[in-house]
């Protein structure tokens, strides 16, 4: 009879800022027209106002990705678009991306953090508040989305807003 024993894997991955070369491997991380709308936002990034990083194995493969918007929140850096590939959640990756992400916010003189995340998503929400970010309120968020099959949707639910103080 097989039996089952643990394995302890460690995973080399490097954190580094998501390029134009990265999206053609990004549908695991969201519709299509999320993956659409990747490369408006490496266009901000490329003005200088968001940051969007990815989570690479050493082959480049990107498992996680994740970014800071530095326009939404006066005197904050929003954190956004969080992924980390299905089988690869819950080993630390959407954490580091999460960190490097507050050096990126601290390296521009800010002193705190915000996040939203839908209401039905707990799992998130537990990581956030494990990182040490505090609800403080609700709200409604919408967008526009594409489906698989090529149609357009609107998007709304409700999120919690949750902040970090960087400057501890």
């Amino acid at each position: 009879m097989p039996t089952t024993t643990p394995v302890l894997t460690t995973l080399d991955v490097t954190i580094r800022d998501m390029h134009d070369g990265d999206l053609p491997g990004m549908g695991w991380s969201g519709t299509p027209g999320h993956v659409k709308q990747l490369a408006d936002q490496l266009a901000r990034a490329r003005a200088g106002v968001a940051d969007y990083l990815v989570a690479c194995l050493p082959s480049g493969q990107v498992i996680g990705k994740g970014g800071v918007d530095y326009e939404p929140v006066p005197g904050a850096g929003a954190l956004w678009q969080f992924a980390v590939l299905e089988p690869l959640r819950s080993c630390g990756i959407g954490s580091a991306l999460i960190r490097e992400c507050e050096r990126r916010i601290q390296g521009r003189g800010l002193r705190r953090a915000e996040i939203d995340v839908e209401e039905d998503n707990p799992r998130a929400r537990m990581l956030y508040e494990r990182l040490g970010y505090l609800a403080y309120g609700r709200k409604v968020s919408t967008w526009d989305d594409e489906l698989p099959d090529g149609t357009a949707t609107r998007i709304e639910t409700t999120c919690v807003l949750l902040r970090k103080d960087l400057t501890c």
